[in-house]
């Protein structure tokens, strides 16, 4: 009798574990880029560059990572109409941007036309039209998803 229930509960943990498992295994989450490849992607893509500007330091960066881009529907939304990219301006690495190669502060002023307004700042590169987009500040998820659904119809504008 106590060997029916051992087998029956291991039997039962197999299965509670397995779609515990599935489940994890099916989490859709953003993929970011860097810099580099992403903005290549983009451009041979023909999507919209969100670049994520962010510093380790950041608290609103890391709050805006846990609420708004872990967020169900702004990851569909992402992942189906924009190149995600992280960039860190304060690592020590040079960047491609164009014919040119950047420090990280350089690109950001690059970015931003030099009025950077701090972190987390959101930048949307129009690749089909040319057109760059800032949004500073930490930003929550219904506010983004309009961000984000305006940002598609602008690009695709003809």
């Amino acid at each position: 009798m106590m060997k029916n229930k051992i087998i029956l509960f291991a039997g039962l943990l197999v299965i509670f574990c397995s779609f515990g498992y599935k489940k994890l295994q099916n989490t859709e989450e953003i993929k970011w880029y860097d810099w580099d490849t992403g903005v290549t992607k983009a451009r041979n893509e023909g999507k919209i560059a969100l670049i994520d500007t962010y510093t380790d330091w950041c608290y609103w960066c890391k709050v805006m990572d846990k609420n708004t881009y872990s967020n169900k529907k702004i990851i569909e939304i992402i992942n189906k109409d924009f190149v995600p990219i992280k960039f860190n301006p304060e690592l020590d690495k040079k960047y491609i941007n164009g014919a040119d190669t950047m420090s990280g502060r350089q690109l950001l002023g690059a970015l931003s036309g030099g009025k950077h307004s701090g972190y987390p700042t959101t930048y949307f590169y129009l690749t089909k039209r040319n057109i760059m987009y800032q949004e500073s500040g930490y930003i929550e998820v219904d506010k983004f998803e309009n961000i984000l659904k305006g940002m598609i119809a602008e690009h695709n504008k003809p």
